[in-house]
């Protein structure tokens, strides 16, 4: 139960740092856009930070981790778009087997992993850092943003 909990933390922070979906978007949606969402997601977290964590110093260190969470998001972002491009060249060729799809899928995958595994590694490096009380304010101003920007999930 508590992994789960540590995970869905580092969920959220890479959400956040997605830029919290601020506007609409959809297939398509260009980097621009991406990259101001960044931005604005990671100015927002700056400011949570300075909010929960009061040591200056402790501060710069703890928005530097999340500066290296976005700056992982940014080459997910753009290896992801780079098997994007070759699954569209290989779908264009007619002669393409379901094996060639099958091996770019399975590095697609392990690169995600590896990525999603290095924000863990990122999100520890932070809890390591803050005190039990900073790290509780932080996750709760940030579980505020998220519920600004994630919609509201229907019930059953």
């Amino acid at each position: 139960m508590k992994t789960a909990k540590l995970l869905m933390l580092a969920v959220m922070m890479t959400a956040l740092m997605l830029g919290a979906c601020a506007g609409p978007h959809g297939y398509g949606a260009g980097s621009g856009y991406r990259e101001a969402a960044l931005e604005r997601g990671l100015a927002e977290t700056n400011e949570q930070v300075d909010r929960a964590v009061k040591d200056p110093e402790k501060a710069k260190q703890a928005k530097a981790i999340v500066q290296d969470i976005v700056n992982e998001v940014k080459q997910s972002f753009k290896k992801t778009s780079d098997y994007h491009q070759k699954l569209y060249a290989l779908n264009a060729n007619y002669e393409a087997t379901p094996e060639q799809f099958m091996k770019i899928l399975d590095e697609q995958n392990n690169e995600r992993m590896a990525s999603a595994t290095r924000i863990l590694g990122f999100r520890f490096k932070l809890k390591s850092l803050l005190t039990v009380q900073e790290w509780k304010d932080l996750t709760e101003a940030m579980d505020k943003t998220r519920s600004r920007y994630m919609p509201k999930r229907e019930s059953m």
